[in-house]
Order: C-alpha cells, then sequence, then structure tokens
C-alpha cells in the first residue's frame, strides 16, 4: 500500500463527506487492484536497432527492405503521401485511415543509393533509407526536410509489447505545430507533450498539458517546405520537441529535434511533404474528409450547466429576442438528466421538453443535448439494462465489469471498438431526438472516472474488442472518445438520414473530423484562457478537424466585461461560437455585463449572423480539400518567417484577417501582415503587407481586414444571399468561392467561382463557366473602392 494514496483517501473522504467522495477512494483502489492483476509486470527488457540491410524487394509504390533485425515497409501512395512502417508493420488495420489506403503509385521508383542504402524516388519527395535504417524525407529539389535515425526497441525478454523511440532532425528554421489541442501553441515550443488524452480535472490554461484530445501529428513549417508526420499508433506516449537554430556554434545551424517515444503499438509513420494546402488536402483524403454541419450550427449557441428548468431556459431565449440579438441553439447540460443518467430526463424540471424544443425551432432556435458515456450501473435503468442484454460494457482481465464513478455515480463504460456496441449504442439516440433535440455534444469521453488519486480513467488493464482483434485500455483508451462519435454520428445518420448530424466532442483523435467536430473543454476564465482558445482551435485545425471552438467566457469564474467581449468577438470569427459557463461560475448572457458590453456584442453577433454564407462555404470546401475555417497567417506563405512566429492572429478562409485582443485594456494592437493589400472593414482604411502594421482596436470591436479582390458570399438585409467585393489593387484581380447550401441535406452544391477585375473607374465581378465569365446570379456590393 502506497502510504501518500492513503492519505489522500482519507482525505478525499473527510473534505468530501459524502457518498460521491467514497466512491471515487473505493473506485482509485479498484483501478489499481485490476491493473496490478490484469498488466503483465515489466521485467527484463533487451534493446534492438534495425542493424545493416541485407535485402531489398521492390513492390508497388516502394519496397521492403530487410535488415539484420527488422523490416521495413515503405510504399508511396497517389496521394503523395509516404508510409513506412517498422517490423513489417501495414498501414492498416487503424482507426486513423478513412476507409482503405489510397492506392500505390505505380509510377515510384525504389533504386540503390550511396553507402549500400536505397531511395525510393516520387513526384512530390525523395525518401532515402542507410544502410543502417535511418530515413531521409528530402524535397523533389533534394532539399532534407526530415532525417529519423535508426529507432530503438526495448522488448521484454519473455514476450509481450515493445516500447521504442525515434529521434528526428528537421531543418534549423522549422516551427512545430499540431500534436492535437494544445493550449500552449499553436507554435509549439521546446519541451515534451504527452499522447495520452487526460481531463485536467480543473480549468485549464496555457500551462496545462496533456488535455482532452492529443494526436501523434505535426504539421513541420520550413522555408524549404511544409510536411506534416503521423506516427499511427494510439497507445500513450511522449513527444519531445526542440527547435533549431540557425548560426549555432562555429557558424553552423543547429537542427531541430523531435523524439517520440511509445509505450507500444507499431511503429507506422506517414508523411506527406508540399504547400500547406497540399499538405491538408493528402491529409484528408487519408483520414477522411471533415463532416458537413447544418448551417444553423455555425450561428450563435448559449449553453449553461444550470439552467434549472424549462421556465428559465424560455427566460435566456426571450431575453435574446426582446433585445433583438440573433441565437441559433441552446444546450442543456448534465442538470436536465434524471439524476444524471444518460439518455433520461428529469420530469420535474422539464416536464414538457419536446414542447419546448418544437417551440425553439419555430423561432429558429434548436436544443442540443450532452451526451456522457458513463451509464449508471444499476438494474432497471434501461440503457443499463438494454447494454447488459448485449454485452456493452467494457470488463477487466478477469472478465468481470469495470465500474467507475462519475456524476450518476457508480457506472460501467461501453465498448465503443466494437462494431456491435457502437450500433446499439446510435440506437438509442432515437430517444434524444423523440425529445426533440437536434445536435448533440459528447462530454467526459476521454474517458473520465473519477478518482481520489491516480489517472481520473478506466484501468489500463481493462478488456475491449478493438474492431476483433482484442487488447486492453492501453491501446483503445486513445481512440475510445472517436469511437463513440462514429458511434453517434451512424446512428443518427440511421434515424434521421434527411439531415446532417451535428455532434461535437471534448475528446478525440486522428480521424475525428469524420464525425463532427471539438470544444476547447473547461478552459479557465482569464487572459490567458482566451489567448489558449486561439491557440485550440488553430492546432486543431492543423490536425485534420476544422470545426471548434472554445467556451466563451471560460468555463469557471466570472470574467470582467472586458474579458468576457473580447472572448465574445473572438468567438464570433471561430467556427463554434458557443458561450458556456460552469454551474458555480457567473452568467454568460450579453446583458450581464452592462448596456455598452451589450451593444458591442450585438454587433459581433449581427455580423456573424451576416457572415453564415461565409462559413457555410468554408464548411463545403473543408470537407473537398480538408482545409481549416481557422489558418494560421502563414498558411499561404510558409517561408514568411515573421508569420510562422506570429500566433495572436489568424485568417478565417482566404478573404478575412481577423485580429483579436487577448491583452486587458488594449485600444490598438500590432498585426502582421501577409503579402497584399488589405482593407479595414470597419474604417475602409488600407494597409500594404507584408510587414507589421499598427491599427485602432477599440472595446466596441476587434480588427478584421479583408483581402483586396475578395469576394464573399454574406447574408443580405432581406436574408438572401449576397456578395461583398473588396476592390482589387489597380491593374489587379481578384475573386472567390461561393458554395450555395439550402442549409442542411445531402446535395453537393456547386462550387461557383467569381472574378473581380477593373473595367475603366469601377470594379466588376463575374461568374466563371463552361461558357465564359457570366453576370453573377446574386446582388453585388463593391467597398473599398475609394482605397483602391
Amino acid at each position: 500500500m502506497d502510504g501518500r494514496d492513503l492519505v489522500r483517501s482519507v482525505m478525499v473522504v473527510g473534505s468530501a463527506g459524502a457518498a460521491q467522495g467514497l466512491r471515487t477512494v473505493r473506485a482509485a483502489w479498484r483501478r489499481r487492484r485490476a491493473d496490478a492483476a490484469g498488466l503483465p509486470p515489466r521485467g527484463a527488457e533487451r534493446a534492438r536497432v534495425p542493424g545493416p540491410v541485407q535485402a531489398v524487394e521492390p513492390g508497388p509504390g516502394g519496397g521492403i527492405l530487410r535488415f539484420s533485425r527488422t523490416t521495413l515497409r515503405i510504399t508511396v501512395a497517389v496521394n503523395g503521401a509516404v508510409f513506412w512502417g517498422w517490423d513489417g508493420a501495414e498501414a492498416e488495420p487503424s482507426y486513423a485511415l478513412a476507409g482503405r489506403c489510397p492506392e500505390p503509385d505505380p509510377r515510384v521508383v525504389l533504386e540503390p543509393d550511396k553507402d549500400g542504402g536505397w531511395r525510393v524516388v516520387a513526384e512530390r519527395a525523395t525518401v532515402v533509407v542507410s544502410r543502417h535504417g535511418a530515413v531521409e524525407v528530402l524535397t523533389p529539389g533534394g532539399v532534407t526536410l526530415r532525417r529519423d535515425l535508426p529507432p530503438r526497441w526495448w522488448e521484454p525478454v519473455d514476450g509481450g509489447r515493445a516500447r521504442w523511440m525515434q529521434r528526428s532532425e528537421v531543418a534549423a528554421d522549422a516551427r512545430f505545430f499540431g500534436l492535437g489541442g494544445r493550449a500552449s501553441g499553436p507554435r509549439l515550443r521546446d519541451g515534451t507533450y504527452r499522447l495520452w488524452n487526460t481531463d485536467p480535472g480543473h480549468a485549464f490554461g496555457p500551462g496545462d498539458d496533456p488535455l482532452y484530445i492529443t494526436m501523434p501529428v505535426q504539421m513541420v513549417v520550413a522555408d524549404a517546405a511544409t510536411h506534416l508526420v503521423f506516427h499511427d499508433t494510439s497507445w500513450d506516449g511522449t513527444v519531445t520537441l526542440r527547435e533549431g537554430e540557425e548560426g549555432a556554434g562555429s557558424g553552423h545551424d543547429r537542427a531541430g529535434t523531435c523524439e517520440v517515444r511509445m509505450e507500444g503499438g507499431p511503429l507506422r509513420c506517414w508523411v506527406m511533404v508540399g504547400t500547406p494546402a497540399r499538405v491538408l488536402l493528402a491529409w484528408a483524403s487519408l483520414t477522411g474528409a471533415p463532416a458537413l454541419p447544418p448551417a444553423w450550427a455555425l450561428g450563435h449557441h448559449h449553453a449553461r450547466w444550470g439552467f434549472g428548468g424549462e421556465q428559465e431556459v424560455r427566460r435566456i431565449v426571450s431575453g435574446y429576442v426582446e433585445r433583438g440579438l440573433p441565437l441559433d441553439a441552446v444546450h442543456l447540460d448534465i442538470d436536465h438528466y434524471d439524476g444524471h443518467q444518460v439518455f433520461t430526463v428529469d420530469q420535474d424540471r422539464f416536464p414538457k421538453l419536446p414542447q419546448l424544443a418544437d417551440e425553439l425551432r419555430r423561432d429558429g432556435v434548436r436544443l442540443v443535448s450532452i451526451v456522457d458515456p458513463a451509464v449508471k450501473a444499476d438494474p432497471g435503468n434501461s440503457v443499463y439494462d438494454s447494454g447488459s442484454a448485449v454485452d456493452a460494457f467494457v470488463r477487466d482481465a478477469s472478465g468481470r465489469l469495470v465500474e467507475g464513478v462519475v456524476w450518476p455515480g457508480e457506472a460501467v463504460f461501453p465498448d465503443f471498438t466494437d462494431a456491435r456496441v457502437r450500433e446499439w449504442w446510435g440506437g438509442l439516440y432515437e430517444e434524444r431526438l423523440a425529445q426533440g433535440f437536434a445536435g448533440f455534444w459528447h462530454d467526459m469521453n476521454e474517458p473520465t472516472s473519477f478518482a481520489a488519486f491516480g489517472e481520473s480513467t478506466l484501468p489500463r488493464s481493462a478488456r475491449h474488442a478493438l474492431e476483433g482483434r482484442g487488447g486492453d485500455h492501453r491501446e483503445a483508451h486513445n481512440v475510445y472518445a472517436l469511437c463513440m462519435a462514429r458511434a453517434g454520428y451512424e446512428g443518427l445518420r440511421e434515424l434521421a438520414p434527411q439531415e446532417r448530424p451535428f455532434v461535437f466532442s471534448r475528446s478525440g483523435w486522428v480521424g475525428l473530423q469524420r464525425y463532427g467536430g471539438a470544444w476547447s473543454g473547461d478552459v479557465a476564465t482569464g487572459w490567458p484562457g482566451l489567448r489558449a482558445s486561439l491557440s485550440l482551435v488553430l492546432g486543431l485545425g492543423l490536425c485534420g478537424v476544422p470545426y471548434s471552438g472554445p467556451d466563451v467566457g471560460g468555463f469557471d469564474g466570472s470574467p470582467s466585461p472586458e474579458l468576457y467581449l473580447r472572448w465574445f468577438q473572438l468567438g464570433s470569427y471561430l467556427p463554434l461560437f458557443r458561450t458556456h459557463a460552469s454551474l458555480r461560475a457567473g452568467r454568460r448572457e450579453p446583458w450581464e455585463f452592462g448596456p455598452e458590453v451589450l451593444e458591442h456584442a450585438r454587433v459581433a453577433l449581427v455580423e456573424r449572423r451576416r457572415l453564415v454564407p461565409y462559413f457555410l462555404t468554408l464548411a463545403h470546401l473543408a470537407r473537398r480539400t480538408g482545409a481549416p475555417y481557422v489558418r494560421p497567417l502563414w498558411w499561404g506563405a510558409p517561408e514568411d518567417r515573421a508569420l510562422r512566429d506570429c500566433e495572436d492572429a489568424f485568417l478565417l478562409g482566404d478573404c478575412l484577417l481577423v485580429a483579436p485582443v487577448l491583452d486587458p485594456g488594449a485600444d490598438r494592437r500590432a498585426v502582421q501582415l501577409p503579402r497584399g493589400r488589405w482593407y479595414d472593414t470597419v474604417t475602409g482604411q488600407v494597409y500594404e503587407g507584408p510587414g507589421q502594421v499598427l491599427v485602432d482596436a477599440p472595446l466596441s470591436r476587434i480588427p478584421v481586414l479583408a483581402r483586396a479582390g475578395s469576394v464573399l458570399p454574406v447574408r443580405g438585409a432581406e436574408g438572401d444571399l449576397e456578395l461583398e467585393v473588396w476592390a482589387p489593387a489597380r491593374g489587379r484581380t481578384g475573386g472567390g468561392l461561393v458554395v450555395p447550401d439550402a442549409g442542411d441535406g445531402w446535395d453537393e452544391p456547386e462550387v461557383e467561382r467569381y472574378v473581380a477585375r477593373w473595367e475603366g473607374r469601377r470594379v466588376v465581378v463575374g461568374r466563371e463557366g463552361e461558357d465564359g465569365v457570366g453576370e453573377p446570379p446574386y446582388p453585388v456590393r463593391v467597398r473599398g473602392i475609394a482605397g483602391a
């Protein structure tokens, strides 16, 4: 017995003074006993490296290299993605991939290289493998982007899973991004980042790591090119990054380094090379197209833990209506459940929930329900009984149900890595649809199980189906929420086939975008939490999840009027625009912060509604190209080092640059501009990039700049689609894309292309088609003429 844990147990019970505190103590000791009995002890290990290459077998898209102690498989796909797997690992099975792997590129050549090594030559990259197993990725022009040193394994002497380590070097000027949702980003500084989805158990800020969504995905941006690298294993691990330094030491560059350590799973890797847009296009073709949200999900959402009941919901919605504030969705948290039990309703607080939902929908407001994975372990609970009937719940190594503690008390957990269980769970959403809910947010799905000490999750020895392969929670933990999202999404497709499902999740893994989006989780109220909110959205977008957003105002505490407003203004330009707060936090309605904040919030809400057609276009483009709505400033010019280091502004699509105010008391701020002409969308003032400019940022707004020549679809005064055109510079042309969308359903509308150009003293806009350029079918409003 660990004395410190015994002390923690006594302290928890003493401080809680309630049954739940005692349950968390029992759960922690239960978890410890389960792992002691169900996990193999770590005994003696032997280290292994590849050794020298001994034979080579060419194959489609690459080939197999046999070393004295292992085998390396290399394949280049037709989309340009490079795969390699050590110990002969293949790309499948994988939770990350959407369907089957892309076909190998038949044009790829495997040929001998100098010093006994080999090279794989493809259109977008060349891969050089040394005779001892170093793997180097080069641009077509021969510039090295990444060099993986020979890997190392540590194998248990008596058999079992080997842990491994891979060290890599990148260019001295390279910058790291990604690794899922990280609060300290978006650019990842020197340090070690854990790959284990974690509920921190408290409101988090920039210093907290790991958080709810971790992904072994890095976007590495350097002068020569951008590349994305993905180590495809869901096991626990760490990534240690160290940026390089140019001219270090005696005038020589010091390479940037990356060290990946994994506790198990295959050592297999995907690399994509090119521009950021090309890299994420290949990534989306590999891991799946992002789900398309319905139009209402791109509006404003209001949420709170603790609405109290139907009358409180009506009061809040009436407050928006009476003040003329746009509102598209209201979210109900766990307090609307009966005793916190999933797929139930508290009939005392919400006696006529379907009627309420119908009333709200007639006013254009949808209801969104929280859905937790934990099921109260109580015979008579319909979800528990139906799950038990199909053996849906996770068991330990000895076959007993794994019980944890979550909001309803003692609880069991569905095994979402089993297709049969996913089908059962997906069918349960029929109850939610009958209650009138139109969307769903998945919470507590890391999965979280409260514990007085140790990790707040399931025992690592807990058994999972893993699609019939079998395994334990060490492998299943990080994909648990991904599989839950799949269950919900596929169930809703079956239950409501005419509507696009709206699902977003606190946790997830590579491929989450196939089923929906994400939100920040419990971000701390404060200026650091505001800054972390932007980091999370940018980081997730570069990992392939384009739809996400924070809790506006922060989850805990009471934001000052200034902080609330600046958070609200930022949120109005993020994909998921949702206010939310905890049970014990201050209110989040705009009118609670005084008349000045209310009027400025109104401006942000009206502008968000005006931009919904643009957000819908970005959603369709994300589905077709993998490009996130919210993009770092270096998106179109990754070679611009000043843009690479800028973390306090972003591009919304190709047309807008948003510069949120992230510090208190600021009424001006510096903005790093990409190349070209930019218009302040409020004042019309013109700025020229590249370079840094100082722009006004009064409390009434945050700076938003439009790229000269942009064509944006917006909602006009009558609600119809219009084209807003920002004049191109004299002698230049511009353009933009529009995807007209009815707001729901599965039609694939055509991408309309528009061009803007000068004719004499006026700007004209035409729609490009097979027969040339024609008149646009929408009203056109040209802005910025005076500054052109």
